[in-house]
């Protein structure tokens, strides 16, 4: 006999169960996709909203016999507007497990706000902030997409050894994600003989970027970019137009498909630019190529998933494996997910994913160099496999730990 969902609610409010409750009593799981639908990171978060729903898919839509409901939460990369839509689905939709969000400074402020609801499971977007989950973690936040200095394996060495470039000065956003890009490539670059003599820091959605060029000293060997989204375009654009000859080291946003898809000349700026990240797109594995064709279905799919796509993808794959275990049962206050959440390992499509005792992934990390593919479009060719990367870089946590909170100044090798 099926009961109607009125005699339902009506027995809730007997009995004194809430509605969230009754969102896992069902046939359905609520699940709280949270990412920048707007401002300028906006094409960055429709492509993590891709990524998430390429591993939905993947289960056809179901989870431990269950139908998948998403509620969506909009911000636009500040940390009080990812804070106000994580609340939304919380506290007012009712969601007990939710990924999200994408920007650095929003994962530290979600992840603060996960204390105060210890019976919600919270999944990182994309969000790369060294601090997420280095200091001062929260047990119900986790991880699977690694962190921006991770992303950075071996791009310092190999800018120093093989490129031969000795005197580089950094543009990047003035927030904890780009902080942690310039730390992780700071940390081989100067280990190898490398200087850093100029840094410049600009706000996010920053429009006019002469002054920063005009700064950028000229005996430099290359530059250092961290901009993503529509700063990363108006920046190559600009120093395109203002002549620009210092080649470029690319912060993993920066060559990303959500650029490297932009129109005009920065093409020409882009090409030959080494980065690093957590995906190469001429990666020829089986693993990953099957992981491109799925997501290729997906509404308005870039030529290649973005990095932030296969970000939202494993920690939405790593979600739904850990719901299947446990029968989709958070009426513990979600302690039995979240336990089977920290034990999590799959083989994604860049290889195996674990966590480590923070709840934050080890993973294979990819040296790249940007490249023109026979269809016109750019891509990022692989140029070596640097595998399973940790968050501390192969050091010792305590003595890791010893170079202090990443920011504007540290690290520094001027």
């Amino acid at each position: 006999m099926r009961i109607h969902r009125r005699t339902l609610l009506a027995l809730a409010l007997a009995t004194g169960l809430t509605a969230p409750s009754l969102a896992w009593a069902e046939d359905s799981i609520k699940i709280g996709l949270l990412a920048t639908f707007e401002g300028p990171f906006t094409v960055l978060g429709e492509d993590g909203e891709r990524g998430a729903m390429t591993a939905v898919d993947e289960v056809s839509g179901m989870v431990a016999g269950k139908k998948i409901e998403i509620v969506k939460g909009s911000s636009d990369a500040s940390p009080d507007s990812a804070v106000r839509a994580a609340r939304k689905l919380v506290e007012q939709d009712g969601v007990k497990v939710l990924v999200g969000p994408l920007s650095g400074d929003e994962g530290i402020a979600v992840k603060d706000y996960a204390k105060t609801h210890p019976e919600v499971t919270f999944v990182n977007g994309s969000s790369a902030a060294q601090d997420t989950t280095l200091r001062d973690p929260a047990s119900n936040f986790f991880r699977f997409g690694t962190d921006g200095a991770q992303w950075m394996a071996g791009l310092g060495t190999y800018a120093f050894n093989e490129k031969g470039y000795k005197k580089v000065a950094t543009v990047a956003e003035d927030y904890s994600f780009p902080y942690t890009q310039v730390f992780g490539f700071m940390a081989e670059f100067c280990k190898a003989g490398g200087t850093v003599p100029s840094k410049s820091w600009v706000p996010i959605g920053n429009k006019d970027y002469s002054s920063v060029i005009a700064a950028i000293p000229d005996d430099v060997d290359a530059i250092y970019v961290a901009l993503g989204g529509a700063d990363g375009v108006n920046f190559l654009t600009q120093y395109q137009q203002a002549g620009g000859s210092a080649p470029l080291i690319g912060g993993s946003i920066t060559v990303d498909q959500t650029v490297l898809t932009s129109k005009g000349k920065i093409r020409d700026v882009l090409i030959g630019t080494p980065s690093a990240g957590p995906i190469a797109d001429t990666n020829d594995t089986a693993e990953w190529k099957s992981f491109v064709d799925a997501y290729k279905k997906q509404p308005n799919a870039f030529p290649s998933p973005s990095l932030f796509a296969h970000a939202y993808y494993l920690d939405m794959k790593a979600l739904l494996m850990a719901l299947n275990e446990t029968g989709g049962d958070v009426s513990d206050g979600g302690k039995k997910l979240q336990e089977t959440l920290a034990k999590v390992s799959f083989d994604g499509p860049t290889g195996k994913v674990s966590l480590d005792k923070n709840r934050n992934a080890i993973a294979d990390m990819y040296l790249t160099e940007v490249s023109e593919g026979t269809d016109g479009n750019l891509y990022n060719k692989l140029v070596k496999v640097v595998p399973q990367v940790n968050q501390t870089l192969g050091m010792a946590e305590d003595e890791f730990l010893k170079l202090g909170v990443v920011g504007r100044d540290n690290p520094s090798c001027p």
